[in-house]
């Protein structure tokens, strides 16, 4: 190579790029792990403070329960208000950032006069540290519109807890259902 010619490094990914790449390698890993031999989660916290597992188990009945008393609106509470929360559906974007989510789980309210999740019993929680957890779970969902008409959905739902300032919270989500065969 001649000493005209340079060869420029590639452009450092920004932070916010690295740390997401980095938890979705680690949540991918955890995935492929957890798929070659399932095992029970473990408590990555100290002796005598709830694991992990239990606090985001417990954590996830307290989501069924308050969506299913309060309405749709209590989602909110539990979505991270930081700029990293995303939510998608049936692999597409459906709310990129908090605002997003808020405004279109307000709207949505306005069209539900009654709505009941229930996880299912396959609860898989993931510890990855002391403040992350990957939880996956099927669900059904009833809901009743304005209008009286009850609709029932099943699926699938993934997401990312975090433990910050004193509670879990959900850092991004992911809900599919069934792609019905025409």
């Amino acid at each position: 190579m001649s000493s005209s010619t340079r060869v420029l490094p590639a452009p450092f990914p920004s932070r916010k790029l690295r740390i997401r790449s980095l938890l979705l390698a680690v949540t991918l890993a955890g995935c492929v792990l957890g798929a070659a031999g399932a095992s029970p989660s473990h408590s990555v916290t100290p002796d005598g403070a709830p694991s992990v597992d239990q606090a985001v188990r417990a954590f996830m009945q307290t989501v069924s329960h308050s969506v299913t008393q309060d309405g749709p609106t209590a989602w909110i509470k539990y979505f991270d208000a930081s700029p990293a929360f995303f939510m998608a559906v049936n692999g597409q974007m459906a709310f990129p950032n908090p605002a997003a989510a808020q405004e279109g789980t307000r709207k949505f309210a306005q069209t539900i006069r009654h709505i009941e999740l229930n996880w299912g019993d396959d609860l898989r929680v993931d510890p990855l540290s002391d403040e992350f957890a990957v939880v996956a779970v099927s669900w059904r969902e009833i809901q009743v519109d304005t209008a009286g008409h009850s609709v029932t959905e099943t699926g699938y739902f993934t997401g990312l807890a975090e433990y910050r300032e004193g509670r879990w919270q959900f850092r991004d989500a992911h809900w599919s259902s069934p792609v019905s065969s025409h």
